[in-house]
């Protein structure tokens, strides 16, 4: 059976082509919010980090009603590094909106994500976002995602839908350029002739597949999914399976029943197929799990979510200023947080370290990693984390390493330095186009992307656009040169002071101004030319009978200091070294804080 009453659909795209924007016109059209409502700008970002940062980093259901029809939206992230929600999402639709940017074209996580919908043979809608803008190219990016489908084996169906032609930000749609929208009802129109209601059995056992979980603290885990077969009530006795495994069984009533309605979840009697709901009772209750009638233990197969890329060591933080600013500083603390996240993010994978202090956490890229980290510092965790390093796998006695897909977009003046730069990280050119702006495409080892999206920025003067998705693995390509640059590093504990940094800037790039407490072997800049440079930054002006510290000091003016960001100083640390987070600082340091047992090992190194 079919329901016409519905459709579930997700929204799949880059990063920053317009998906959340979107959303807010659809529920503004639909009559979710009242006519002189005050609503902010991307409102399903509801997070503190998505806000800041302007992307989705989870996954958001709502719904709107057309009509007699009611659609289930999921608005999914864009950026590669949090793939795995979109992966897991599409479970619960019945169709996708393609959305492109008209003057970027489609993209490596385009392709990416319209991979993944094809290979479950789900209905795609092309839509080319941002028509209105001033250096758009609608019609060529048609001619690009037409491409880009029969490259993918898509079928003839989804060569046959029409395309449509948005402005998110204006909230219109038209399936024909040459006639400008009035607003989004031809995309409304489009999404119930094109995407199909849910295919589902009313009458048989309850059966639904767990695709997301949230949390409340009043109700605890909150499961959602879509109801493949029969009905819920609350209060029914129900069981939870798993299908990859079969230990998995725990009985419990669903004490919450919710369904999606506008931004809100409504409180619901019965659920039926068909719908998305939410629904909570146990506290165990997991992504990829089924729920379903005691009497029919029949588990649903959960997709396949792409292996993590990446990979750090957290441990406790062991430095001299240890515990002076986070809440939960402990081993036990950071084993709970970090196999509680695993969770809620199906590409996370968590292990323990070789020592008890120490566990092994993998991820889809830098991004996903430094999310984490930024979550954990804001709860109040006080941790040290070790440079990121790729996952390597072995396969017939040859090393494999996991390769990226790279798309840059570049003033022709800066194609060059580019292509250097990627060549010496053992990138390999596939593609090069366009003349005032240059559209260069790479096959890149994503350790050659480490510390380069900086480089890329300088490079390009800022100008440059680039974006890389994971593309498979591929035998090892070479060495790698490491970081190119030194680092400055403190020589004593204390507090840095104005003299003590004027007679240190001479060396390199200063990341700390006067004031701030420091501890020897803690990383103070960077120095100007391979190896380290230990310097005095706490050294004070000596006083005479006739000279005044302070206004000596205040007479000394430092070149400006550079503050890195958490990402920043992910790409900056070696592997001698490590990144101490806490709520209220990022600190960079040695692993050896002694300068003689460093130098020791150094020389140690350079025999052997």
């Amino acid at each position: 059976m079919i329901r016409e009453d519905i459709r579930n659909v997700a929204i799949i795209a880059h990063v920053d082509h317009g998906k959340t924007t979107l959303v807010d016109q659809m529920l503004r059209q639909a009559g979710v919010f009242r006519q002189n409502q005050q609503v902010r700008e991307r409102v399903m970002d509801s997070g503190d980090l998505e806000r800041e940062r302007g992307i989705t980093i989870l996954a958001k259901n709502t719904a709107v009603h057309w009509g007699p029809v009611k659609i289930n939206i999921v608005d999914t992230p864009g950026h590669a590094d949090f793939s795995g929600e979109v992966e897991r999402v599409l479970k619960m639709v019945d169709g996708v909106l393609l959305l492109t940017d008209s003057f970027e074209g489609p993209m490596p996580q385009t392709r990416f994500v319209l991979k993944k919908a094809l290979d479950l043979r789900l209905p795609v809608l092309m839509v080319i976002n941002k028509v209105d803008r001033a250096d758009a190219r609608s019609a060529e990016v048609v001619d690009e995602l037409l491409d880009l489908l029969i490259d993918l084996d898509a079928g003839l169906e989804a060569l046959e839908h029409p395309v449509l032609f948005v402005s998110a930000r204006k909230g219109t749609a038209t399936t024909d350029l040459q006639k400008p929208g009035e607003d989004l009802r031809p995309l409304f129109d489009a999404i119930l002739r094109y995407i199909p209601g849910p295919e589902c059995e009313p009458e048989g056992p309850f059966q639904a597949l767990i695709s997301t979980i949230d949390y409340n603290e009043y109700v605890g885990r909150i499961g959602v999914g879509r109801i493949s077969r029969g009905s819920v009530r609350t209060q029914e006795p129900l069981l939870r399976v798993n299908a990859l495994d079969p230990s998995v069984r725990d009985a419990f009533k669903a004490t919450e029943l919710s369904l999606f309605d506008g931004l809100k979840r409504v409180p619901a009697d019965i659920a039926t197929a068909g719908d998305i709901v939410a629904l909570s009772g146990l506290s165990d209750l997991n992504i990829g799990d089924t729920v379903c009638d005691p009497l029919a233990p029949e588990p649903l197969p959960f997709v396949a979510i792409g292996e993590p890329t990446v990979a750090m060591t957290f441990s406790v933080n062991d430095s001299p200023f240890a515990g002076r600013e986070g809440a939960y500083v402990t081993s036990r603390h950071l084993r709970a947080r970090l196999y509680r996240e695993t969770h809620t993010d199906v590409s996370l994978r968590v292990s323990d370290g070789e020592t008890p202090d120490q566990f092994i956490v993998r991820g889809r890229g830098e991004l996903h990693l430094s999310v984490l980290i930024e979550t954990m510092r804001r709860q109040g965790y006080e941790f040290q984390v070790s440079r990121p390093e790729v996952i390597l796998k072995e396969e017939n006695g040859q090393v494999l390493e996991p390769m990226e897909r790279l798309r840059a977009d570049v003033p022709q003046a800066a194609a060059g330095a580019v292509i250097e730069k990627l060549g010496r990280r053992r990138g390999q050119l596939k593609s090069m186009a366009g003349q005032d702006r240059v559209r260069l495409e790479f096959s890149v080892p994503a350790r050659g992307l480490f510390g380069y999206r900086n480089e890329f920025l300088t490079d390009t003067r800022g100008e440059g656009v680039m974006s890389a998705v994971f593309d498979g693995y591929e035998p090892w390509r070479g060495d790698i040169p490491r970081r190119g640059v030194g680092a400055l590093v403190c020589y004593e504990t204390g507090e840095t002071t104005q003299y003590g940094l004027f007679g240190a800037q001479d060396r390199g790039t200063l990341f700390l101004g006067s004031q701030t407490p420091v501890y020897a072997g803690m990383i103070c800049g960077q120095s100007s030319r391979p190896g380290d440079i230990v310097v005095n930054v706490c050294r004070k002006k000596h006083v005479t009978n006739t000279r005044n510290a302070a206004a000596a000091e205040d007479s000394l003016r430092l070149v400006s200091v550079r503050a890195l960001t958490l990402e920043e100083c992910m790409e900056f640390i070696d592997e001698d070294e490590l990144l101490e987070v806490t709520p209220q600082s990022l600190r960079m340091r040695k692993r050896e804080l002694n300068h003689e047992l460093r130098a020791k090992g150094q020389s140690r190194g350079k025999k052997q």
